[in-house]
């Protein structure tokens, strides 16, 4: 897995919205249930929880203080989160009301989870060997957008059977 990725001075956004996210990594809200479930593996100081989110994604979201502390702190004022002071850090932990949160947004936690995997899954490919190719398949993939709206029916199983020949093409190559 390539961490540290975004170093190479490649970003998935490059993409244009191309991938498994297609615009931002969590929607409204979510940030406060991701945090809320991994307090619900632990107690965690906030910058604990910000490598846990970048864990979960495979390098693929990097949480910034600031988005972090103020979700925090609002699971505090909400009464889903409680907070200590251990070692000279503010250490957080879920609360029986955040557990309750939990069980009532089960499914939503779960797809932000599962989307999380998709993006780590993507993460292990995405490093400075294939930054070059960014752009040919952004490329590709607006052409293939574009003959297909136009084609028709049998546009579109043209475009289907070219990237496929493309697909099986490239499975060679890296068989080699």
């Amino acid at each position: 897995m390539h961490k540290g990725w975004k170093g190479w001075g490649f970003d998935a956004r490059s993409f244009g919205g191309f991938g498994p996210r297609g615009g931002g990594f969590f929607r409204p809200g979510e940030v406060r249930l991701a945090l809320l479930s991994l307090l619900a593996d632990g107690p965690a100081h906030g910058y604990e929880l910000m490598k846990r989110l970048e864990q979960r994604s495979g390098g693929t979201y990097q949480a910034s203080a600031g988005t972090v502390y103020p979700v925090l702190q609002q699971l505090e004022d909400e009464g889903l989160a409680g907070s200590d002071v251990q070692d000279g850090k503010k250490v957080y932990r879920i609360t029986d009301a955040g557990r309750a949160e939990l069980e009532t947004q089960a499914e939503t936690v779960d797809r932000i989870w599962r989307r999380a995997q998709g993006w780590e899954e993507w993460g292990n490919w995405l490093g400075p060997e294939t930054a070059e190719i960014a752009g040919a398949v952004g490329r590709l993939v607006k052409a293939s957008f574009k003959a297909a709206a136009r084609g028709g029916a049998e546009g579109i199983e043209a475009v289907r059977d070219v990237l496929d020949k493309a697909r099986r093409e490239l499975d060679e190559l890296a068989k080699k």
